[in-house]
């Protein structure tokens, strides 16, 4: 430019040169001209700070924090901008009065613009600053950028104006000189000073401040970009294992009270744009299997999709994260060019030095800037995905707690919950990689673009291999979706099965049928394996193209590149520069596939959220609350619980007064649950007009208890009123089970009540409603699960004329006709219609369907003697208005339709109980209310899991009231252990031969790019032996052989170590279901099914899929960094000097990082577990939750469960940008000392360019390899730890042998079934009181023995007891003169019948409920079946026994599944039967029948009936009557009836019996 005659504008501006090449570029002495400082070193950062001031302005209006009082920092910014002010005014001044005194430099218009810029920015920087001291913001990062870009422009004038004084200073540059002398170190203070962050702002608006506010808040711009806010934590983490309470709070834009309600409002606007469309018929739904589905009618609406409310929600924070990604882009690019000039300076030994470490300086800035933007990046596209999941899951929350029936019966809880589990999760995946959208493309064509500036058109040679090869990728990608989708279905498959096995696992040890349903689970794991190795050969099949793609593309280009031209030679330049360009090309093509396989599984996410989101919710309308005369009305109402569906209730016309006590009665199936979901508005108004006045309170057939304190359960949001609880407690006979319970009423309760008893969850269910002291009172049968005596007390305490609730209006379903006399008005149900209304007396006299219900009832409750006084009163009103003669008649019809009914069950179905199959089948829900509305998974016998407490459980020391053991989070670093355990499941012949693979494999890859070094020095040189094209032939063929190998080599490495994961995978998981099974039941008591599930699904998942693969680039990358380090150290050996205290430095911040991750990662996923089994139990009781009105409330609960696991996710993210900027430096400081030694080298004159070429191309991918590899170190450790979750369940303690005991039993025993107890005591578990405390007795051989005692007495730890499923403390039990401690468990178990009180089915065919093992002919399975009267019933179905029952027997109704229990007991018919409670769930028909049963079936066997409605052993040879583990008394039952002190005479007094 010094020869060019033309004058720029720029020079004429200055009245000096602007730019000159001599000066700057050619010289060993460079400088930059003086019109050069004068402009463009001011100019930029000035520029830069006008450019970005909009945006600090936008911050500053919109930040929610005010004032930062008066700070040293503050006041010295402010008061140094005052003086570059000045210092700027100055000049102006000194240049006018230089131009007025005639100096002709100064008439330049240079001398007062740049001034003038630079007075305008300091004010504008002054201004910006005061605003943000006074709106709170306490750094900014504009203003660091700008001082910072100052500092750096200005250390170049600075140097110049020193050099100046060396060179002799002429009078002009006196001034210059001084005022860059004062200007230059306020600035580098100005620069220091915005180093630091402000003091804490005054006050936040709208919230107080929080007590933990997350340090980042406070931090200083250039902590933000180093996350050196993060120390603390990191340092505490290596310390000590991180708690909860060391976390601090979220910042205040990513709680869900700042995220939901904007991603809300754009939601609700769509939602509101596609009503406003004119309306279409309403939607209908019918079941659909797989997976979460909403299956609209033809005539649907059309669905609105959740992603444009998405993105209008966090478009904002995206787009900036968008332009950050294109930075970093377009800076990977600067690399390879700056390579190229390393590589021509090392060539051109005529180049001066000092460009030599420019270039060095350069490259490692460039990796460094790249570093710090890729880790902002990152960290805003993480955020974003965390507010979008923060927002996807309240909104899924919100959606199912209005969510209709008919919708809700589409899905099962599991499906609802894995929206929220897995599809929310895939979305906040995504959003890391959305970008690649765009930026993969991009990064392509930029690679190619320079790539062809380099080699020309062959570079389309390796472009073209690239499209080819993208076909494939998609054929494979397919192949291994369709295995997945296949592996997922027998993974839900068996994830189901174990789920139902770990729900009924008493079941199964009572009955001795764990083997069968082990070998059913794993043969479908054995598919699932087969499915698996298929996706093991198909990786291998990945890897090798994927290893082969790269070396194909270098393989191709080159060579069509020096073949097709004699002129083109490879030297280390092109071939060096091309190889970075295609390694930066690889990322982007590795990245499609997965973006493909991301975006096809988020957008099937986004359909199956969009199908729920849009699913019917309930109609608010359905149900009036106008302020009318009367309570409750339904005028000509019919429901149903879908529009498609038939109604179930027709034509219901009712009104209840005001504080009226009505009841509801009907045969099974009457329809009377319905009734009250009808009044809830829970089922579709199909007409009519319902109508309720007031507040409400539910209490459902199946009491819904939620995880937490007892008393937080009753008080259900309310505050505490210690005096109208205490009288609660008492009215609902809680009393006495608060002194059992460990903790009293702070005594934590167990998911879905475990620890409690059926009738002390339906008594918690009346308190809750109690205490909460509203208008309306719906009680669905809360009686049925109580004994007789508690449910009397309740009624007279509670529900009836004297209770607590005598002024309420109560609408009482009942299945017990002895409160019928003290109701208001009564209303019988007859197949879904009113048949009768009217009070007690009235029906009486109609003679109708109330009578025939009365009758019935007297019937089964036996003869003249038997009849309580109640009862007998009931019958003298009846023979009174019958007539004596008319009574009896009917009652003898009654008599022997029932007796007809036990000897031939072919008239099964003249008995209402047992409907006709379609009819059972399909309305199996009229038996529940909770079932169809979304209240409870499984409508269970209302008297269920009669667990610990109700069996006499503990009291043990006070404050030992939690009941599940906290999830044990492992602490520290995994144990070695661990690893020897996973590294035998493989077997150790296989772990070696795929580790040689694997380093054979990196040689090949290292000998590959030290082949192509040489051939790039050989150049254009020949071999004695060898023309130029012969000599190219072999470098090329060397070369691509070895590529070649490499993909062979890593092709076998990856199918062995699939199959060698594969097998421990099979192994462990084999050794898993066989431990948990043999766990003893009080494991299961006190473990949450969840918990266990997990270990099935989750971690075996991690063994199936993660852990091949974490450990697959695990080894890849270990054997990169060791290549890496070798390659650049040979060429350089100094570097070895660097590489060990750089390798020091790594494996320092490795261990320190590590310990804190892992700890996060634990919490994080320990704080997730409450997230789900919170939305779980809202959905089992999202009824009651709606009847009471406390959506909000719970709203709110799982808002705060989501915000404390993000408080544990938020950490993670940032520790892991923390740990990318530190290892990357780490990289940048090899790439440094690289190119600095190659530098040097070139000094003396020892370096090849080929072998510069080479070792910087390595440097400059190590940054990639270490962050891989740190994370693939800190992955196999989070991974591994499923092994070890898995481990610890096969070291705990089991139940003894199932099949070798001390004796074999006779194959005949026990032929009498004659029962001892010797003085007999059990405790539940260790540490525990004893719940039988040495008892003896004798049950003679064929005796038929009742069992009674209040709640708690021990009834049920007898049986549990019999069957050893808890062991002797002391004392021994023997049957036949057999000790049953001395056989095998399974032995034992299986010449055992029991009739649980829970029916459980599982989900398989009638005939696998009733014999797992096939060891009964057909014959022999119909037999049990006319015995169990369901003969006719199985006969009907259309599969007979091979009718499918769903899961838990849902298709069933409760009695039937009684008598499925009752046939499983007639087909093993062992001596000695064992009923416990068996009826207790089952309305008075069942019961009758299966007492008749039993009665005529077992005849000779020995009968041990626990008894909940005394009734039922009134004919017992014996009754033994328990009382806190003591037999208080043991007679046959008229003996203690006539005794009128003893207890089972005041029992029976409580139950009306007498």
């Amino acid at each position: 430019m010094g020869e060019n005659e033309t004058i720029s504008p720029l020079d004429s501006f200055c009245g000096s040169t602007f730019w000159d090449l001599d000066q700057t570029w050619y010289t060993n002495d460079p400088n930059f001209t003086e019109c050069f400082h004068q402009t463009v070193l001011y100019w930029i950062p000035c520029g830069f700070i006008w450019l970005f001031a909009p945006y600090e302005t936008y911050q500053i209006l919109y930040s929610n924090t005010r004032y930062i009082p008066w700070s040293f920092i503050n006041i010295s910014k402010m008061v140094i901008n005052l003086l570059l002010i000045i210092l700027s005014i100055i000049s102006i001044i000194y240049a006018v009065i230089q131009s007025n005194n005639g100096v002709e430099l100064y008439t330049n218009d240079v001398y007062y613009v740049t001034p003038a810029i630079l007075a305008a920015t300091f004010v504008l920087t002054l201004g910006l600053m005061l605003a943000g001291k006074k709106r709170g913001i306490r750094s900014s990062g504009p203003l660091f950028l700008f001082w910072f870009l100052l500092t750096f422009c200005g250390g170049f004038t600075y140097a110049a104006r020193i050099k100046s004084i060396i060179d002799g200073m002429n009078k002009m540059e006196t001034y210059p000189f001084v005022w860059e002398m004062v200007y230059y170190p306020l600035v580098v203070v100005m620069f220091f000073i915005n180093c630091f962050a402000d003091k804490e702002p005054l006050y936040m608006e709208g919230e107080g401040k929080s007590d933990n506010p997350c340090p980042e808040e406070a931090a200083s711009f250039l902590n933000v970009i180093t996350y050196t806010w993060l120390d603390s934590l990191i340092w505490k983490g290596y310390r000590k294992p991180l708690e909860t309470t060391d976390l601090w709070d979220l910042n205040n834009k990513d709680k869900s009270k700042s995220v939901v309600p904007r991603f809300e409002k754009h939601w609700q606007k769509a939602l509101s744009k596609q009503a406003k469309k004119p309306s279409e018929p309403k939607a209908t739904y019918g079941a659909e299997n797989g997976g979460v589905s909403f299956k609209p009618s033809p005539s649907t609406k059309k669905i609105v999709s959740v992603l444009p409310a998405l993105c209008k929600t966090f478009a904002p924070e995206f787009l900036l994260g968008s332009l950050l990604k294109l930075m970093q882009d377009l800076l990977a690019f600067v690399s390879p060019q700056i390579l190229s000039l390393l590589i021509g300076f090392v060539e051109d030994l005529t180049q001066e030095s000092w460009k030599g470490y420019l270039y060095a300086i350069i490259l490692t800035l460039t990796a460094m800037l790249q570093t710090l933007i890729l880790g902002q990046y990152f960290q805003r596209m993480f955020v974003v995905g965390l507010q979008i999941r923060t927002s996807i899951v309240s909104s899924i929350y919100r959606k199912a707690i209005k969510i209709s029936s008919s919708s809700r019966k589409e899905s099962t809880v599991g499906e609802i919950v894995n929206l929220m589990s897995v599809d929310a999760q895939r979305l906040m995946d995504l959003t890391t990689y959305l970008n690649m959208l765009w930026s993969a493309p991009l990064q392509i064509a930029l690679a190619i673009y320079f790539l062809y500036q380099i080699l020309g058109p062959s570079v389309f040679a390796g472009l073209g291999v690239m499209i080819l090869l993208i076909p494939v990728n998609g054929v494979l990608a397919n192949a291994t979706k369709k295995l997945q989708i296949q592996q997922m279905k027998y993974k839900d498959k068996r994830v189901k099965m174990m789920s139902e096995i770990l729900s009924g696992i008493k079941v199964l040890k009572l009955y001795a049928w764990e083997p069968s349903f082990q070998a059913q689970v794993e043969e479908i794991r054995s598919k699932e394996i087969d499915v698996l190795k298929r996706a093991a050969y198909l990786n291998a099949g990945t890897s090798f193209i994927w290893t082969c793609a790269p070396f194909l593309v270098t393989l191709a280009t080159f060579a069509v590149y020096v073949t097709s031209d004699p002129s083109h030679i490879l030297d280390a330049k092109k071939a060096f520069v091309s190889l970075t360009l295609f390694n930066l090309l690889r990322f982007p093509m590795s990245m499609f596939p997965m973006l493909v396989v991301s975006f096809v599984q988020a957008s099937v996410s986004i359909k199956r959220l969009n199908k729920f989101m849009n699913a019917d919710e309930l109609d608010p309308n359905s149900v009036s609350h106008e302020t009318t005369q009367s309570a409750i009305s339904v005028e000509k109402g019919s429901f149903a619980w879908s529009q498609a569906e038939p109604p179930i209730l027709k034509d219901i016309n009712i009104e209840i007064k005001p504080g009226k006590l009505v009841a509801v009665v009907g045969q099974v199936g009457a329809g009377k649950s319905s009734l009250i979901s009808a009044i809830l508005g829970e089922m579709e108004k199909l007409s009519g007009k319902v109508n309720t006045n007031g507040r409400i309170a539910y209490i459902p057939q199946q009491a819904w208890i939620q995880n937490c304190s007892l008393r937080n359960n009753i008080l259900f949001g309310k505050g505490y009123n210690e005096s109208v609880y205490n009288k609660v407690i008492n009215a609902c006979a809680l009393k006495p089970d608060l002194a059992m319970l460990p903790g009293g009423d702070n005594t934590e309760i167990g998911e879905k009540g475990i620890n409690l008893s059926g009738g002390q969850k339906q008594r918690v269910s009346l308190a809750r409603s109690v205490f909460s002291d509203m208008d309306v009172y719906l009680l669905d049968d809360p009686l049925s699960a109580v004994d007789s005596h508690v449910g009397k007390h309740i009624f007279d305490e509670v529900i009836g004329p004297k209770g607590l609730l005598k002024s309420k209006t109560r609408l009482l379903v009942t299945h017990g006709i002895t409160f019928l006399p003290q109701v208001d008005q009564i209303v019988v149900l007859k197949d879904g219609e009113v048949s009768e209304i009217g009070s007690y007396k009235e029906l009486l006299a109609q003679k109708g369907a109330f009578a025939e219900f009365l009758l019935q009832h007297l019937e089964d409750e036996g003869t003249d003697e038997d009849i309580p006084d109640e009862l007998a009163e009931i019958k003298q009103e009846l023979e009174n208005t019958m007539g004596k003669e008319e009574f009896a008649r009917q009652i003898s019809r009654q008599r022997v339709a029932s007796e007809s009914q036990s000897q031939h069950s072919e008239n099964a179905e003249n008995r209402p109980m047992i409907a006709s199959p379609d009819r059972s089948l399909s309305r199996s829900s009229s038996t529940t209310s909770m079932e169809k509305s979304g209240g409870s998974l499984r409508r269970r016998s209302s008297a269920k899991d009669r667990k610990s407490v109700d069996a006499g459980a503990p009291a043990a020391n006070p404050n030992n009231n939690k009941l599940i053991e906290a999830e044990k989070t492992e602490t520290g670093k995994v144990n070695s252990k661990v690893y020897i355990h996973y590294m035998r499941s493989i077997g150790g012949w296989l772990t070696f031969i795929t580790l040689v693979l694997y380093i054979l494999y990196q040689s090949f890859a290292v000998y590959s790019n030290i082949w192509l070094a040489k051939w790039s020095e050989a150049g254009n040189t020949t071999t004695k032996n060898h023309t130029i094209e012969q000599q190219r032939d072999i470098y090329l063929g060397v070369y691509g052989a070895l590529g070649f190998g490499q993909a062979i080599l890593v092709m076998l490495a990856s199918v062995l170590l699939g199959l060698a994961s594969l097998r421990a995978a099979r192994t462990l998981h084999i050794r898993l279901i066989g431990d948990v099974l043999r766990l003893p039941m009080v494991f299961f008591d006190t473990t949450p099914t969840g918990r266990l599930l997990n270990r099935f699904s989750k971690d075996v998942d991690v063994l199936d899929n993660t852990l091949p693969f974490v450990m697959r680039s695990w080894i890849a990358t270990l054997l990169q960094v060791v290549s890496t380090i070798l390659v650049i150290g040979v060429g350089t050996p100094i570097f070895f000097a660097v590489a060990i205290p750089i390798g020091v430095l790594y494996y320092w911040i490795q261990n320190v990082y590590v310990a804190t991750s892992r700890q996060l990662k634990r919490l994080e996923s320990v704080s997730r577990s409450p997230i789900y089994s919170h939305f779980g139990e809202t959905l089992t009781g999202a009824t009651v939750i709606r009847a009471y009105g406390q959506e909000q409330r719970f709203i709110k609960e799982s808002e705060s469960r989501v915000d404390i696991n993000q408080v544990c996710y938020y950490p993670s993210i940032v520790a892991n940008r923390w740990l990318s900027v530190r290892l990357e430096t780490i990289g940048n400081l090899v790439v440094l000392f690289a190119s600095l030694f190659a530098v040097i080298e070139r000094e003396k004159g020892t370096m090849d360019p080929g072998y510069v070429g080479l070792s910087i191309t390595y440097a400059l991918s190590i940054t990639q390899t270490l962050n891989w590899f740190m994370r693939m170190t800190s992955e196999v450790e989070t991974n591994i730890v499923a092994v070890e979750r898995i481990k610890e369940y096969s070291e705990a303690v089991q139940e003894a042998s199932w099949d070798h005991g001390k004796r074999e039993p006779p194959n005949t025993w026990p032929e009498k079934g004659k029962v001892s107890f010797e003085k007999y005591e059990v405790r539940y578990r260790e540490g525990l009181d004893l719940v039988i405390k040495g008892i003896s007795c004798e049950i003679e051989g064929g005796e038929k023995v009742g069992i009674v005692g209040r709640t708690g007495a021990g009834k049920s730890s007898l049986t549990l007891a019999l069957f050893r499923i808890i062991e002797a403390a002391a004392g021994k039990i023997t049957i036949d003169g057999i000790d049953i401690a001395d056989l095998a468990l399974h032995k034992l178990r299986s010449r055992l019948t029991i009739i649980p009180q829970d029916p459980v089915l599982f989900s398989g065919t009638l005939r696998m409920n009733l014999d797992p093992f096939n060891s009964y002919s057909d014959e022999d399975v119909w037999t049990a079946l006319e015995h169990a009267h369901l003969k006719t019933f199985v006969k009907s179905l259309p599969a007979g026994l091979e009718h499918e029952a769903s899961e838990g027997g849902e298709n069933l109704s409760v009695g039937q599944r009684q008598l499925i229990c009752l046939a499983r007991a007639l087909l093993r018919k062992t001596q000695v039967l064992i009923l416990d409670e068996a009826t207790a769930a089952v309305d008075l028909e069942t019961d009758d029948l299966i007492q008749a049963t039993i009665r005529k079936e077992f005849k000779e066997g020995t009968v041990i009936t626990i008894a909940h409605r005394l009734n039922t052993i009134l004919d017992s040879n014996r009754v033994m009557v328990l009382d806190k583990g003591e037999i208080k008394e043991y007679a046959p039952p008229d003996e203690l009836l006539a005794n009128k002190n003893s207890l089972f005479y005041s029992m029976a007094r409580d139950a009306g019996l007498v």
